[in-house]
């Protein structure tokens, strides 16, 4: 048996960055867990999100996987211009897709369907990877989701609709909608401090709009946008996704 805890870096050609990927645990169903805007891929082991999961993993349900948010980084400090910044949101999707999952895949020495999670743009990437590969994911847990990333980046492009899963959505067609619609998608959120469930309505509409299997759950005003209401709300989802 191999180690609890194990990491990989290598440089994503697609990014043209470094890209870190962390494992815990030794069986089951592989869930990959973003980290927030500007995170790398043990922020939810600090923030104690990893330690919440714990009794699942104890039993062997499910291993966990999270990488560093190389998009969020990016967007957070400013970097580069607008273009680069939309560029790299379609540029990491691409990474994640090509090269993070088939590292899961091989990790779990078969071809599993990974449940994608995350809060906050974590929330935006996991929508947005399993509406552009619905047959690499098997459910989306989009906790407190942020879906409108241009008041963010500071604009809009091309490469930006092709990565945000509100603008190419509504045209997805074909196979790939069809797998969608075998998908589930989760989008909790709390409605206290800097929550804003209408983002999730937002998401949700788009997705039954298109016979995409999907549920908005408002945790209420207690919960705010923060790691306590996430504590409770990845595990909660996670059982259902199983």
């Amino acid at each position: 048996m191999g180690d609890w805890k194990v990491m990989e870096r290598w440089n994503s050609d697609r990014m043209g960055k470094q890209i870190s990927l962390v494992r815990w645990g030794h069986f089951g169903v592989p869930v990959l867990v973003f980290p927030t805007a500007g995170g790398d891929a043990e922020e939810i082991e600090r923030h104690k999100l990893l330690a919440h999961l714990m009794p699942l993993m104890a039993d062997g349900r499910i291993k966990v996987y999270s990488c560093d948010s190389v998009a969020g980084q990016v967007m957070a400090a400013g970097e580069g211009t607008l273009e680069y910044r939309c560029w790299m949101f379609n540029q990491f999707q691409q990474a994640i897709a090509h090269e993070v999952v088939p590292a899961i895949q091989a990790d779990c020495a078969s071809p599993q369907e990974v449940i994608v999670s995350g809060a906050s743009i974590g929330a935006f990437n996991s929508l947005a990877l399993i509406c552009r590969w619905p047959q690499l994911f098997r459910a989306a847990i989009c906790m407190s989701g942020t879906f409108d990333l241009e008041r963010f980046i500071g604009g809009f492009s091309t490469e930006l609709f092709f990565a945000s899963p509100l603008h190419f959505l509504p045209g997805l067609q074909g196979p790939d909608l069809d797998r969608l619609r075998q998908r589930y998608v989760f989008l909790p959120s709390g409605s206290g401090a800097w929550e804003d469930v209408g983002e999730s309505w937002r998401a949700a509409d788009v997705l039954g709009a298109k016979g995409v299997p999907n549920r908005v759950d408002d945790w209420g005003p207690e919960f705010e946008h923060d790691w306590p209401t996430w504590w409770q709300m990845l595990p909660t989802y996670v059982q259902q996704a199983l």
